[in-house]
């Protein structure tokens, strides 16, 4: 895989992780939607990056994308990586977490950093209709901790045949407290919003569920007091504390068996060291960690033309491991 070099003039930090939003304001396509009912009596909702039910569907290798907190198609990345290797002969698909796909969910319980079991469900779908195919999936940032947590708890039988985890927080604890802090808080702001948003439009649900009255919601502030006052209660964790120990990835990933290639920025805005990983890697990961690079950027070339360093570099990364026979 090349080497990330961030684009002359997009180097701080915090430039990488906004260039794409200002840089891409519209998606490059619109996606054939599905649902995907589940079995609590839930959905989920799904990007094709094209029509699946065709001859041509049936021979090509799948790309599966699991996105970022908050995110959805529409995020740049998302979008950008499915086009990307749908230009390069893949089918490209996106599970999108409950909630996240611009309809509420029918449930109080929402999605997490640990929550794999809808990402089963997703990926017994797609070998039930594609099942000789090879499928890759990329995770970006929750998302990536997530496909950790994923790889390590269904490690003999993944229905994967490698994984690529970006910018993910594998120790959510050390992240909620760096995202606290200086020039970060925009991002919780945005973040947070939008979690309370979701959460006030089910308000009914979880006032049901845990007996949350629509001001305590509005009162949060920090995405720690959400954690504690929403995720871990409403998913059976006992706090906030016990959600982050229990579903940070750092812990899971020597259960990995897949090839498993893992990119971070030491200049991530949402992170601290406590991320990288500070044991002895096996063999079938590979870690790719860069100076800069930011939140989920990657920006290269230069301001004035900027290229998205993911998608170049990734379908090129699986286009070069040899099909399994």
């Amino acid at each position: 895989m090349t080497q990330f070099i961030a684009a002359k003039g997009l180097t701080n930090p915090h430039l990488q992780t906004l260039a794409p939003r200002f840089i891409r304001k519209k998606a490059l396509f619109e996606p054939v939607w599905q649902t995907l009912d589940t079995p609590d009596g839930d959905f989920l909702d799904i990007a094709w990056g094209e029509e699946h039910h065709t001859e041509q569907a049936k021979n090509k290798p799948i790309f599966v994308l699991f996105h970022g907190l908050e995110g959805c198609f529409y995020s740049p990345y998302a979008n950008g990586l499915m086009d990307a290797f749908t230009k390069q002969g893949w089918l490209s698909v996106m599970m999108h977490f409950r909630g996240c796909s611009g309809k509420p969910n029918k449930l109080a319980r929402a999605y997490h950093s640990g929550e794999v079991e809808d990402a089963r469900l997703f990926l017994e779908y797609l070998d039930s209709l594609f099942p000789g195919q090879r499928k890759v999936a990329v995770g970006i940032s929750l998302g990536g901790n997530m496909l950790a947590n994923y790889l390590a708890k269904y490690n003999d039988q993944p229905l994967l045949d490698a994984a690529t985890i970006v910018s993910a927080p594998l120790d959510l604890s050390a992240c909620s407290e760096r995202i606290e802090q200086g020039f970060s808080k925009l991002y919780k702001n945005y973040l947070l919003s939008s979690l309370k948003k979701s959460a006030l439009q089910k308000h009914h649900l979880l006032k049901g569920e845990l007996g949350l009255s629509y001001q305590c919601i509005k009162r949060v502030t920090k995405l720690y007091e959400f954690d504690d006052l929403i995720t871990a209660p409403l998913h059976g964790f006992k706090n906030a504390e016990d959600y982050y120990l229990r579903c940070s990835g750092i812990h899971r990933l020597k259960e990995i068996k897949i090839p498993t290639q893992i990119i971070h920025a030491k200049d991530d805005p949402f992170m601290t060291e406590a991320v990288i990983p500070k044991y002895v890697l096996p063999d079938n990961i590979d870690y790719r960690l860069f100076e800069q690079g930011g939140h989920v950027g990657f920006v290269t070339g230069s301001a004035m033309k900027p290229r998205f360093w993911l998608e170049e570099a990734l379908p090129a990364y699986y286009e070069s491991l040899t099909d399994p026979a």
